[in-house]
């Protein structure tokens, strides 16, 4: 029965990740299955919001796996403090926000979507899964070739499969933020570049993605108490090219909040600790080279001397003062990229935003020109001054800037920044 082999694989967590090192690699092949089977089968006995009961269900399925694939990816059970259920931050603190699940399964891609005070509503687009995957796939490797438009088709076949079935619902609901509960190989592509013929997504809505669990802390982050730790390397190291316009970033950041800089010989991992160790900032800012993958030793920031892996920077930037616990507000990886050919390395984003402790983070799927990088993230702090709105409203602000210029209205330049966790 799958709902006991759910429950019973809920209930090893723990154990099953801290057997061996192989457990990651039968991950996939054993213990996915049984969560996706299960959704299907909830899935397919609803056409159409028939049944509210399988729709929780097939959803609270989604979320553990999303729980047990984190455990797995940190070989630990990382996440078992009690959750402030998003439904509760949608229906309250943010009633301008629609919550979306896509789902890939064999033979469909399934939506549910949660819009403020409704119920679950569910879409099915009947597709192969190899079809939707290998057009993933494709989207992903073109996205960030600034010489090739070929990808703006395969960007409207994704909208229409994913949005277009809800388009009415959000409009009728007159939502301005969609918060995405990724799954699979959708992880890997940026949901701000998907276009329905007309304009990209980015240009009618706040984007935010949230591991849907206990991560949230749905406070707005204190528009007056903005201070930032900014740290970066413009200077080529470790084998890593140089990127001169992070000066440019960092110092424009500074120009707009209260901010410390640290920067190339500045950004060690001592001068970093005692920096955050000094003053917990509600901000942190790092401009510097770094790699997200599906394995976290490969999960890095570089500094001026070394590189600071997913779990040392957990250990850096959770080294705050225990009689104030003040937890990072957002954390700021503005050069970093998803290593290539690693179709999981999306993950590698989550685990950081966690590990890290902050409450939000954003992130870059793929390395962007600094110049632009430093022009965005300037834009970004501006409109985070801005008391009336929320974090994915200041960074889509960001994004439209950008894309509005005719010289980098290429998703390239624009769309690899991803708002994860409390995009309050």
């Amino acid at each position: 029965d799958l709902t006991e082999a759910v429950n019973t694989l809920k209930s090893i967590r723990s154990d099953l990740v801290a057997v061996n090192q192989q457990v990651r690699f039968t991950f996939r092949e054993s213990v996915e299955p049984v969560y996706r089977e299960f959704v299907q089968l909830l899935l397919q006995s609803d056409s159409r919001n028939s049944n509210p009961d399988n729709l929780e269900k097939a959803r609270g399925i989604i979320e553990s796996l999303q729980l047990a694939e984190l455990d797995n990816y940190f070989r630990s059970a990382c996440l078992n403090a009690t959750p402030v259920v998003v439904d509760q931050v949608i229906d309250q603190a943010d009633t301008k926000a629609a919550l979306i699940y896509p789902i890939i399964l064999p033979e469909s891609v399934d939506i549910i979507i949660r819009l403020p005070q409704q119920q679950l509503l569910h879409y099915r687009t009947e597709l192969p899964q190899n079809q939707i995957e290998s057009t993933l796939e494709e989207l992903r490797e073109i996205l960030p070739q600034v010489h090739r438009r070929a990808s703006l088709g395969m960007s409207q076949q994704v909208y229409d499969w994913i949005i277009r079935p809800i388009e009415k619902d959000l409009a009728n609901s007159q939502v301005d933020t969609l918060v995405f509960v990724l799954d699979g190989a959708l992880r890997n592509i940026p949901m701000a570049a998907l276009h329905d013929g007309n304009q990209y997504l980015v240009e009618k809505y706040s984007i935010a993605l949230t591991p849907g669990l206990d991560l949230m802390n749905p406070q707005r982050l204190v528009r007056e108490d903005i201070r930032v730790l900014t740290a970066g390397l413009s200077e080529s190291r470790q084998g890593y090219n140089s990127l001169p316009f992070v000066e440019v970033e960092l110092e424009k950041i500074k120009a707009q909040v209260p901010s410390e800089i640290l920067l190339n010989q500045d950004f060690t991992e001592t001068n970093f600790e005692n920096s955050v160790e000094a003053d917990p900032f509600p901000v942190v800012h790092i401009a510097s080279h770094g790699k997200f993958s599906s394995e976290p030793e490969k999960t890095f920031i570089l500094t001026w001397d070394s590189k600071i892996n997913v779990t040392e920077l957990k250990d850096l930037l959770q080294t705050t003062d225990l009689r104030q616990p003040t937890p990072i507000e957002l954390l700021v990886l503005s050069a970093c990229e998803t290593a290539t050919g690693d179709n999981r390395a999306a993950l590698g984003i989550a685990g950081v935003a966690i590990e890290a402790g902050a409450r939000s983070t954003l992130a870059t799927m793929w390395a962007v020109n600094d110049e632009v990088t430093a022009v965005l993230m300037n834009r970004f702090y501006q409109e985070l001054t801005d008391k009336s709105i929320s974090k994915a409203e200041a960074l889509n602000r960001a994004q439209k800037s950008i894309l509005q210029d005719p010289n980098y209205d290429h998703p390239y330049y624009w769309a690899p920044y991803l708002m994860v966790g409390n995009w309050l």
